[in-house]
């Protein structure tokens, strides 16, 4: 026990009358220049270090308030499930895992929907949020991305969705790999109705998040920066017994291979995806006024379009 620290110093401190609740984390540190940047600075630039463009893993509330009109928007409710259905414990029990995961992130689970509009095109958007247990993918976060499907679909709005996973929950076993086809069926759906799906690959998307909805998108972007793919480089070098290329499972290395369409910073991802959108739905210029139906009558019959 320090007791200078714990003893000595807040007395002198009450004495002097001194404020003892100082904010913390005002400043952080690049990780890449070691620079320190004011927490305040950072925030206003949507977690984009200003200097060398890093960008900082940021909360589901925070994404969808950079991305919607005015940072208002519709939280479509998580659909309920079974919390442990494998009655799971290693060093702790799973549901005491589930509860300081919810008291970090104040969500219910790695997936949050919102709806709303991007300059004024009605969309769904889902985002896999790393903070909880990584983003990993278990029954809940596989019903909540379903569902949002659904309402994509009932509503007829395009669906963007936001990765950012380690893979399956290794708590809810088999339970947890079946999610993989449950959302591909989500995919196919949304895609026989004609509706777009943009994906957005954060850091980091891997495990079997990328062996189903997170690559089956209409256009795939990825953040700088952002490691992409199945198995990560330390296992995949440890395998094959080879030392992999330089930027190898990064997001520029994957777009000049292929993997994905396009790199775009976090500060042009609204704009970015607004026109990508204005293309896929066939907009009229913005002089011309928009239809009730965003899209076409052909694509969903009249008699399955929800009643304004």
């Amino acid at each position: 026990m320090n007791w200078i620290t714990n003893y000595v110093r807040p007395k002198i401190n009450s004495m002097l009358g001194r404020r003892t609740d100082m904010p913390e984390n005002l400043w952080i540190k690049d990780p890449e220049t070691g620079e320190m940047i004011f927490h305040k600075d950072l925030e206003s630039n949507q977690f984009v270090i200003p200097a060398s463009g890093h960008h900082m893993k940021i909360s589901a509330k925070e994404r969808l308030k950079y991305f919607f009109d005015d940072g208002k928007y519709e939280v479509l409710e998580n659909p309920k499930v079974v919390q442990d259905p494998l009655k799971f414990r290693d060093e702790k029990r799973y549901t005491d895992r589930l509860k300081e995961a919810k008291a970090k992130t104040s969500l219910e689970d790695a997936i949050l929907n919102g709806a709303g509009t991007i300059d004024g095109l009605p969309v769904i958007v889902t985002v896999q949020d790393f903070a909880f247990m990584g983003g990993s993918l278990g029954m809940a976060a596989g019903e909540a991305i379903v569902h949002a499907f659904e309402v994509a679909l009932q509503r007829r709005r395009p669906l963007i969705l936001f990765a950012a996973s380690g893979g399956a929950r290794m708590q809810e076993g088999i339970l947890s790999l079946m999610q993989l086809p449950r959302t591909t069926v989500g995919v196919d759906r949304l895609k026989e109705a004609g509706l777009p799906y943009i994906v957005v690959l954060t850091n980091p998307t891997t495990g079997g998040v990328t062996a189903s909805y997170a690559m089956l998108g209409d256009v795939h972007i990825a953040e700088p920066g952002a490691l992409i793919g199945f198995a990560g480089p330390r296992v995949i070098e440890q395998t094959i017994r080879e030392k992999l290329p330089d930027g190898f499972q990064r997001a520029e290395y994957l777009m000049e291979h292929g993997m994905v369409d396009m790199v775009v910073s976090r500060l042009e991802m609204r704009q970015t995806i607004s026109r990508l959108l204005k293309m896929l739905l066939k907009v009229p210029p913005a002089d011309k006024p928009l239809e009730p139906e965003i899209l076409p009558p052909a694509v969903v019959g009249a008699e399955s379009r929800p009643q304004a």
